[in-house]
């Protein structure tokens, strides 16, 4: 094989190695087009996700408040059951301080 040959298949080879990159990219390309149709239907479901965000954030925020609102009214609820119990016992107590003077006295 001679110098001439030798550069004409090279040539050939280098043409045939682009010609099939070439084609290998149209075809990326065909198949990973995308559509102004798909691009519509893109951001609405980017607004639609945007939306189901804010609504889940606001949802996330009333569900702290009023967990906030029940832990403090449980925590009166229980402090006053706390008082409730306690003049309960002292009630007690007294009646049977009292019921024990009745019967010593008899």
């Amino acid at each position: 094989m001679n110098r001439t040959e030798f550069v004409i298949v090279t040539a050939v080879i280098l043409f045939v190695a682009f010609a099939l990159g070439w084609f290998a990219n149209w075809l990326v390309h065909r198949f990973t087009r995308v559509r102004q149709q798909d691009l519509g239907e893109l951001d609405r479901m980017a607004q639609a996700l945007h939306e189901a965000e804010e609504i889940r954030d606001q949802a996330i925020e009333y569900v702290e408040t009023r967990e906030r609102d029940l832990t403090a009214r449980l925590s009166q609820t229980e402090a006053e059951l706390e008082a409730a119990m306690a003049g309960l016992r002292e009630a007690r107590a007294e009646a049977e301080y009292y019921r024990s003077q009745l019967q010593g006295t008899q």
